[in-house]
């Protein structure tokens, strides 16, 4: 049976290694980095590889720009790794296509190369066997460690190990373990918060978590659009309306599967999302001119209870427009509720609900914070991702 490989199963010694990091960090607005918790995560596998005298080209994408823009530079990432890795000189290449090759073949040993956001190149999206041709020409070996970019098909992902030979590194075992041990053996009761905008894009997910969950706790923009299938009025909340029918299918999936849902019971309204004059609402009196924006106390009481007794909780998304500081509430009551609770493994993941809990004490409580949240829930959903299958030999 064909299986990733992993580099501390492997002989991985003076080799020039291409390694997919995930540096997809969050920027102020003066282009310096908000939050570097993602080059943190990448930095045991970074560290692991020089230590066996391995010579490494970084690949990564920041945002997701178009076209070249200066804007988009991984200028701000290399500073940071060079504050991490100070023994090391850190380089930027512009265009690997068309530099010097005299860069890649005169590479010290003591010498990390970082090449340009590679999403500055169409071929990354539009999947370039040429291109992957060319990435892997520059290295021995394959190291996958952006499990954030896993459930992606971009060239740069699953393109090198089908010309050198690929393997997975830390980082990424390590989701997959965390993941798998919330998923595949957990201990019950098992309770799932998703947040977020649309079902239409959690289908598959809620399908499956209907299949493994004694409770699915369901909030956000996501909700309403639940709460319409329950027969409510939303007023002016974001619903997807075309996703209704949707919804009740998956309710009724769930009271088959005797998976609780756990929808909204009341909710705190306004006129907008940056409105300050807000007032709760129970779900069923939702005035016509107002919106949604963060769940009410009877809802949150609700959650706190269910969450105080699981034994397993996987979280991704937050609850409520979590921007603005009035909407953030319930969002932050989840993740307090979580961190209460020391009897249960818990995985928290995705981009919005990491920026909610960044600057959180008690992050040391969490058992495992993903990188990834498109990755974590695809994963859990189908079982494997497109850039595990890529290293599979």
């Amino acid at each position: 049976m064909k299986k990733v490989t992993y580099i501390d199963e492997a002989d991985i010694e003076n080799k020039r290694v291409l390694v997919r990091v995930d540096f997809d960090v969050s920027l102020n607005p003066d282009y310096t980095i908000a939050n570097d918790v993602r080059i943190k995560q990448n930095l045991p596998t970074l560290e692991y590889l020089l230590k066996n005298g391995n010579r490494l080209i970084c690949v990564a994408k920041l945002n997701r720009p178009k076209t070249r823009n200066p804007e988009h530079s991984l200028k701000p990432v290399v500073k940071r790794l060079q504050e991490y890795l100070p023994n090391y000189k850190i380089r930027l290449v512009d265009d690997f296509l068309t530099c010097d090759k005299k860069i890649f073949s005169e590479q010290k040993p003591d010498e990390i190369i970082v090449l340009e956001n590679i999403r500055f190149y169409p071929q990354e999206k539009d999947y370039s066997t040429i291109f992957a041709k060319k990435l892997a020409s520059l290295a021995d070996v394959f190291v996958n460690d952006g499990f954030a970019v896993s459930h992606r098909t971009d060239t740069s992902v699953i393109g090198p190990p089908k010309f050198i030979p690929g393997y997975g590194g830390l980082l990424l075992k390590k989701e997959l373990e965390m993941i798998d041990k919330a998923t595949k053996n957990p201990q019950k009761p098992i309770v799932a918060i998703i947040g977020g905008a649309k079902v239409s894009t959690k289908i598959g997910l809620v399908n499956r978590l209907v299949k493994i969950v004694d409770y699915l706790i369901i909030g956000g923009g996501l909700a309403n659009t639940f709460v319409c299938a329950q027969g409510h009025n939303v007023g002016n909340s974001f619903c997807e309306y075309e996703s209704v029918q949707m919804a009740r299918k998956l309710l009724a999936l769930a009271k088959n599967n005797r998976a609780f849902i756990v929808l909204p019971v009341d909710a705190l309204v306004a006129a907008n999302k940056n409105d300050k004059e807000t007032e709760v609402a129970k779900i069923e009196n939702i005035p016509a001119n107002k919106s949604i924006f963060d769940i009410g106390p009877e809802t949150k009481a609700q959650i706190g209870n269910i969450i105080a007794k699981a034994k397993t909780i996987i979280w991704n998304g937050p609850v409520g427009y979590f921007e603005n500081p009035v909407f953030k509430q319930g969002t932050d009551f989840i993740y307090y509720s979580i961190a209460q609770n020391d009897q249960a493994v818990s995985i928290v993941g995705g981009g919005d609900t990491l920026a909610a809990i960044s600057k959180k004490e008690y992050l040391d409580k969490i058992t495992h914070i993903s990188t990834g949240g498109g990755a974590m829930l695809e994963y859990i959903e189908k079982g494997t991702l497109p850039g595990i299958e890529a290293l599979k030999r």
